[in-house]
């Protein structure tokens, strides 16, 4: 097995340590959080019900989800590869998936503890600082361990198989990135169809607050916060960075050989010194707002991560591209690597940049977009959602635009070079990716505060500045995750960019293997399948394919939010229907009825996305071809972008106007503008917080199968007798598994709708 250099070692080695001090740092965090004060016994109370909601459901989907992981571990001993490479990857994806399981358990298990802790500290004199440090910090323990578990898998599986490092780590970032995608679904399942159930009954029938504890839905929405932001973002985001580490070392080592494996370790280590700096000199002064505290502590870390990685790269990197040697031709490109290395590592920290203040400026509270949707309540609910909806189209084109430009800009760096390009774009990734332990900060401060506002407000132990002080907590969590939700897509779009071209070299690959090229020669049917070309007819089908399963994943998401939803409409009107006295405090509602609901329809739901994500793109690749299954890939990442801003950022606009309108703009609560803008933001709740961020794992699951399957596809096809009979037979069966999960899916939709349907008329007879 080829080795690294003693240098290059000696470097991995130092990651792989630098990701156990990253855990040690988390570790100390976490002690700082736990050792604020509890509040009263009636708050802890509150939590203690939410703490049981969340840990059990997560108990459960995992349980659930260890089966699916095994499965897929005994399946990958079928690819091509050999036996230490094979073994090695399926452990991986074990790894991966496991990593991305605790950092999902981890984000939930803090923050349901942080929570109380920052409703307590609301009475203080110096509330609004301390609750903000105490979420905030919450949610650097989860950053911290991201970076550390990222650095410690990927320095270690380096350390073990040296330059074939990429081929098993396919397996991690697979496992990371499957893992996720499903706690992402099933937690913003339960989360939005709790939320929209709380909502509609509670805000709009009853006339009651958000979180009044007369709500059966109260505890299950507080729960949903946590298992869907805290634990779904946490995985979503440790699987972006294992995934655009994996792409990076890939083709680092196809574009420069050893140094372009090493160095995007170096630059994601890089990031675990920056998320130190950044948790750490976030700080809310007095009389400051705790954005503001936020965007100077991500300004920070992001200047510490540029100055730092250029530092690396003109230590570490040769100064001529002569001077490496990797497996794909990067063509007589002139200029000094180590500059040409640290502006793409530039290029991502800015987009990051760039896309905190677009999505800012299309979610904030004081900004002209979500005010000019608070402003169309005074028409009615349809008029909030078209501006809502037009909100998100037009973020959605700007988004994407600035994106495109940095891609655009990485090309140029590379002068033109298709390799080393995509090999730059994986840096730039990794460069975005330095800011990620603030990243998860941002958004985990989020669901804290929001938990925070919604214990204090069950409880009614806070005061009248208490609670003024985590209503703005609230409203600064609000932005936050919409702005790290941005972020986060824009990493998918790298990082898939990034694994398009990992899956061009394994394709590269399987046919240096088979030693040259017969069959395309001779046969028109084969050279076909293999044609990248985009004006290739059956090339364009695969395109079409592709943006269509964007749509259809994005469709099921969202209608499995709306059935569990009008499951949650139904027992909370049956409770306060059948419990009078619910509304005169003399009776309790049934708050276990309603997270019960919720956790059944979100783990019935998990199936279908998992199995369309990981069979659709067997089923194109095997029947049409790489070829096609490229064009898959493009038109899922196309489609991808636009529809993921789309839906977080109309989703977040609709939440804030609501936050203003509750301000007391408009007419304030219990208005009919208010009534509006809980339809709009009810109508966001499953845009925002499931379909949209579930579409971000969706687009790297779909490449990394690629990237695996690619070599079994050329094999199948691409030889001189090739073996069209099985390769169809794999189609064929691939078709059948996630077309049949749809089917499914419709199935028991109808069904819910006929007993939901019965239920309502029964109701409406008594």
């Amino acid at each position: 097995m080829p080795q690294l250099g003693t240098t290059s070692l000696v470097i991995v080695a130092a990651v792989a340590v630098l990701g156990l001090a990253s855990l040690a740092v988390a570790a100390v965090l976490r002690t700082q959080v736990l050792a604020e004060p509890e509040g009263s016994p009636r708050m802890q109370d509150i939590a203690r019900a939410i703490q049981e909601g969340a840990s059990a459901y997560l108990r459960r989907q995992l349980r659930t989800l260890a089966l699916f992981a095994a499965i897929v571990f005994a399946l990958l001993f079928l690819l091509p590869g050999d036996g230490g490479v094979r073994v090695g990857r399926s452990v991986a994806f074990l790894l991966g998936a496991a990593f991305s399981a605790a950092i999902g358990y981890l984000g939930m298990w803090l923050a349901v503890r942080a929570n109380l802790r920052v409703a307590a500290a609301a009475d203080r004199p110096d509330g609004q600082e301390v609750g903000a440090r105490i979420a905030f910090r919450t949610g650097g323990v989860v950053g911290m361990s991201v970076v550390g578990l990222g650095l410690l898998g990927a320095g270690t599986v380096v350390l073990a198989y040296g330059i074939e490092a990429p081929a098993v780590l396919e397996g991690f970032g697979f496992g990371a990135a499957l893992l996720a995608m499903f706690m992402r679904v099933g937690g913003g399942i339960f989360t939005k169809a709790a939320d929209v159930g709380a909502d509609l009954v509670g805000k709009v029938e009853q006339g009651i607050p958000e979180d009044d504890p007369r709500n059966a839905a109260t505890i299950a929405d507080n729960v949903g916060d946590n298992v869907g932001d805290c634990a779904g973002m946490a995985a979503d985001l440790f699987e972006s960075y294992a995934v655009t580490l994996v792409a990076a070392l890939i083709l680092g080592r196809a574009a420069m050989g050893e140094q372009g494996l090493v160095f995007p370790l170096v630059v994601t280590a890089i990031g675990a010194v920056v998320a130190v700096v950044g948790v750490l000199l976030t700080r809310v002064r007095r009389g400051e707002s705790g954005l503001k505290a936020i965007y100077r502590g991500f300004a920070l870390s992001a200047g510490a991560g540029v100055v730092l990685a250029a530092i690396a790269a003109f230590v570490y990197l040769p100064g001529d591209f002569s001077q490496v040697a990797g497996t794909a031709d990067i063509g007589d490109v002139t200029g000094d690597p180590r500059l040409v290395v640290a502006a793409a590592v530039a290029i991502g920290v800015v987009l990051a940049g760039v896309i905190l203040a677009i999505t800012g400026y299309y979610t904030g509270t004081t900004t002209r977009p979500t005010r000019h949707v608070a402003a169309t309540t005074r028409t009615g609910a349809a008029t909030v959602v078209l501006s809502g909806i037009g909100v998100g189209f037009e973020s959605a084109v700007y988004t994407a635009g600035v994106i495109a430009a940095a891609i655009c800009g990485v090309f140029l760096l590379a002068g033109g070079s298709v390799w080393l390009s995509l090999f730059l774009i994986a840096v730039a990734g990794c460069g975005l990716l330095t800011t990620v332990g603030v990243i998860v900060a941002m958004d985990t401060f989020g669901p804290v505060s929001d938990n925070a506002q919604g214990i204090a407000e069950m409880s009614g132990e806070v005061s009248e500045g208490g609670a003024a002080i985590l209503t703005d907590l609230d409203a600064v969590g609000n932005t936050t995750k919409a702005i790290t939700k941005g972020i986060a897509i824009a990493t998918a779009v790298l990082a898939a960019t990034a694994l398009f071209g990992s899956y061009a070299d394994a394709v590269s690959h399987a046919l240096t293997d088979l030693g040259g090229d017969v069959a395309l020669a001779s046969d028109s049917l084969v050279a076909a399948m293999m044609t990248y070309s985009i004006i290739s007819p059956i090339t364009l089908v695969g395109v079409i394919l592709g943006a269509a399963t964007v749509f259809l994943f994005s469709g099921l998401a969202v209608d499995a939010v709306t059935r569990a939803a009008g499951a949650i409409v139904l027992e909370v009107r049956r409770q306060f229907r059948e419990m009078p006295g619910i509304m005169t405090g003399a009776q309790r509602p049934e708050y276990g009825r309603v997270v019960d609901i919720c956790t059944r329809d979100s783990l019935r739901e998990l199936a279908t996305p998992g199995l369309l994500a990981a069979f659709a793109p067997i089923a194109v690749g095997f029947g049409l071809g790489v070829g096609p299954l490229a064009g898959f890939l493009a038109g899922s990442i196309g489609a991808g972008v636009l529809m993921a801003v789309f839906l977080a950022n109309s989703g977040g606009a609709w939440d804030n106007a609501k936050k203003i309108i509750e301000d007391g703009a408009h007419g304030g609560k219990g208005s009919p503008e208010h009534a509006a803008a809980v339809i709009g933001d009810t109508v966001g709740d499953p845009f925002k917080d499931t379909a949209g961020p579930a579409i971000n794992p969706l687009i790297k699951v779909m490449n990394l199968v690629a990237v695996l399957i690619a070599p079994a596809i050329v094999t199948m096809s691409a030889t001189a007798e090739p073996d069209h009979t099985l390769r169809i037979g794999i189609a064929l069966v691939a078709a059948a598994i996630a077309g049949g999960a749809v089917v499914a899916s419709r199935l028991r939709a109808t069904r819910t709708d006929r007993a939901n349907t019965r239920r309502a008329e029964e109701e409406a007879r008594v």
